[in-house]
């Protein structure tokens, strides 16, 4: 008896006519993997994206275990570059589904094992058995967002790679100077005109081909820069956006900032206590404890990195603008005076409680400790 067939040893299944799929995802093709828990999983490769095939299956799989379209499916199938539209898909066609965080799916450490598609797709199907069999514990089920939700992360999102491509390009056009000893501060900036028109004679001519093309494309990533950050202010003016109007009332915490936390986080995640609020951005502790050993590994990093990197950020912001807040009077207390080892443990443990203290902000109304806000319009 396989691994499949025992995921559900001793539960009824012959009563309750469930269906499990497990999908193995690439960019050419679909491995599907399917099984009722009583026979041996049944695995066929369909084209990616085939909707019509992906149902011709699971109705070839029902006919052979002689259920009809009232069975349940359950269904399941790990997060990648699909993302959410095939979730969605499979729930509007009646299917349980769940998208399962890759990384927390366990693996064998015995020496070395065989890989591929077809055995990945049959170990997750064996899991979704264990899974519904009552191991909720066994991987981590990713919150699916809703389509309106999944596309306004877009905004900020294209922003932060177009802030990135603008550093490229500035730092790619100061390199070719370099190759011909000009050195010049603030490229594209307002002087820059003025200096090219003055140095570019003193540059080869396919050099100098190369630099202007390059500043072409820096010219553009700025002024999307500037539409897209121009939409966000609009937005928050409109009223649209009540939430980062809210949040960006907080000395230390900047419109952008503001917009990143409520479209990642807290506009569409809903926190019961403080612990969820630091495990979702990967900010709790991870304890090693077996037998004497005791160690301590640092943060989880498991959650949101955007989020996690911009509290972080957002932490040396608080002690510069709100000097005389609880949290920084602890922070000063406890980490200032020591090392830089010091100061940098003491950051992400500011963090960590700046982003509880944001969520009830945003939740409750309550403004932090001695944290002063902007006034309405400032």
């Amino acid at each position: 008896m396989n691994a499949a067939e025992t995921a559900l040893q001793g539960k009824h299944t012959a009563t309750a006519k469930a269906l499990y799929m497990a999908f193995e995802l690439s960019d050419t093709k679909w491995i599907l993997c399917l099984s009722d828990g009583a026979r041996r999983a049944s695995q066929y490769t369909v084209g990616a994206g085939d909707q019509a095939a992906v149902l011709s299956c699971i109705a070839k799989v029902e006919a052979r275990c002689g259920y009809g379209r009232e069975a349940v499916v359950h269904s399941c199938y790990e997060a990648g570059r699909d993302g959410f539209w095939l979730h969605r898909w499979l729930v509007e066609q009646g299917i349980d589904n769940i998208v399962v965080d890759s990384s927390s799916i366990e693996v064998n450490r015995r020496v070395r094992r065989a890989k591929s598609d077809r055995l990945d797709a049959g170990k997750l199907l064996t899991m979704l058995m264990r899974y519904h069999g009552g191991e909720r514990r066994l991987w981590s089920v990713a919150r699916v967002p809703t389509a309106q939700e999944e596309d306004a992360r877009r905004v900020h999102r294209e922003l932060a790679r177009l802030e990135h491509e603008r550093t490229a390009h500035g730092n790619r056009i100061g390199s070719l100077l370099v190759l011909h000893n000009l050195r010049v501060k603030g490229i594209g900036g307002r002087n820059w005109r003025g200096w090219w028109a003055s140095h570019r004679r003193e540059l080869p001519p396919c050099l100098r081909g190369e630099i202007e093309r390059e500043l072409a494309r820096l010219v553009l990533v700025k002024e999307q820069i500037k539409m897209l950050a121009a939409e966000q202010r609009n937005e928050v003016a409109a009223g649209t956006q009540a939430q980062v109007a809210q949040l960006a009332r907080v000395r230390g915490v900047g419109l952008g900032s503001a917009w990143v936390l409520v479209k990642e986080l807290f506009g569409w995640r809903r926190f019961h206590n403080r612990r969820e609020v630091a495990g979702c951005i990967g900010l709790t502790p991870t304890p090693y404890a077996s037998g004497e050993d005791h160690v301590e590994q640092g943060i989880s990093k498991a959650g949101n990195k955007r989020v996690r990197a911009l509290m972080v950020e957002l932490a040396w912001t608080h002690l510069r603008f709100q000097p005389d807040s609880q949290m920084s009077r602890w922070f000063n207390e406890r980490f200032a005076h020591g090392g830089k080892r010091m100061r940098r443990i003491g950051i992400v443990a500011l963090a960590r409680r700046l982003a509880v203290a944001l969520w009830r902000y945003l939740e409750h109304g309550v403004i932090p400790t001695g944290a002063k806000l902007k006034p309405v319009g400032g």
